[in-house]
């Protein structure tokens, strides 16, 4: 069985954080990028819109405009009001480590919580946790 490809969208302001996620993402499949938290939700909302929608959004917790906790509980209410039973799959990857963090995520009803600097290896192994690689 083949994995259908993997589409994602890495959403982080820091370049070297981005250019990692993005560059590991695209061996799986198409990777865009959004470099704040508003972005990501209209990305999110427009793939959603034209019936495309990905797979899984890797999320930062600080960035400009809106933030990875505000956008989390964007895409999670916009997906609430969709006629869409599918929902994005959201790890979220930051150097947030304090347990705060860690639970207004989960309540903001992300998949996964990872803390930079990112291991691929655990990113792997969450990708396959989710069914979204082997």
């Amino acid at each position: 069985m083949t994995m259908k490809k993997l589409k994602s969208l890495v959403a982080e302001d820091d370049l070297t954080s981005r250019t990692l996620l993005q560059s590991f993402l695209a061996r799986y499949g198409e990777c865009d990028i959004a470099v704040d938290g508003q972005q990501a939700v209209e990305a999110v909302k427009a793939a959603r819109d034209k019936n495309a929608p990905y797979d899984l959004v890797c999320m930062d917790l600080r960035m400009p405009v809106m933030d990875g906790q505000q956008a989390l509980r964007e895409i999670r209410r916009q997906e609430a009001t969709s006629r869409s039973v599918q929902t994005v799959k959201i790890i979220v990857t930051t150097a947030h480590s304090d347990m705060e963090s860690i639970t207004s995520a989960l309540l903001g009803r992300c998949d996964s919580y990872l803390v930079k600097p990112i291991d691929t290896a655990k990113l792997l192994t969450e990708l396959k946790t989710l069914g979204l690689a082997e």
